[in-house]
């Protein structure tokens, strides 16, 4: 029978590279858990708190980590295919570099985050809190950015091919060297109040 855990705390647990699949876990606190090679397919983790983890190099897929709270965290070359984590938050994470693939991003909030060379693939990420985020020469394509939070992040030379740009100003946040498809920049061209055609 899969582990399921309610309303506790795991302090110091080594869990490396543990199959964590089909395991659930319900407001639970983490604190300095070595999480870093773990694995797993339809794992829950829902109202949970990450202080000091490990999660480098984990394997994770159709996997939920909702409304999860992120502290002080690595998640170095960590993947994550078909993933939501919607409504979760990251503070001080070491995110980079991140692999995301398709999945619910939306909500969360990465304020300030390094996300330089991060990929994102076809990840619906609305109303996601990017302000102050660096996403420089990240690879952001074919996601849902509607209604995202930019305020001083930075794009420069980002893969944004095929992304919803509708929440970009182009006067405020800066998109040097980013690469767009055409239509985008009929998007970009409106947005700054260009009469197109």
């Amino acid at each position: 029978m899969a582990e399921a855990r309610e309303d506790e705390t795991l302090r110091g647990e080594d869990r490396y590279a543990e199959d964590l699949s089909g395991r659930s876990f319900l407001r639970c606190t983490f604190v300095d858990v070595d999480l870093s090679e773990t694995e797993s397919v339809g794992a829950t983790f829902e109202d949970c708190t990450f202080t000091d983890c490990r999660l480098s190099a984990g394997r994770h897929e159709a996997s939920a980590f909702r409304s999860c709270r992120f502290t002080a965290c690595s998640f170095t070359t960590a993947e994550f295919t078909d993933c939501t984590f919607l409504g979760s938050a990251f503070a001080d994470c070491s995110l980079r570099p991140l692999r995301v693939t398709g999945g619910d991003w939306s909500f969360t909030t990465l304020v300030d985050a390094d996300l330089r060379g991060a990929v994102f693939t076809g990840v619906r990420l609305r109303e996601v809190d990017l302000r102050g985020a660096d996403l420089t020469g990240a690879t952001v394509t074919d996601a849902d950015l509607s209604a995202a939070a930019l305020e001083g992040s930075r794009w420069a030379g980002a893969d944004l091919r095929g992304s919803d740009l509708t929440a970009f100003d182009p006067r405020a946040t800066p998109l040097d060297g980013a690469r767009i498809r055409a239509e985008q920049a009929v998007v970009l061209a409106q947005l700054l109040g260009l009469r197109v055609g």
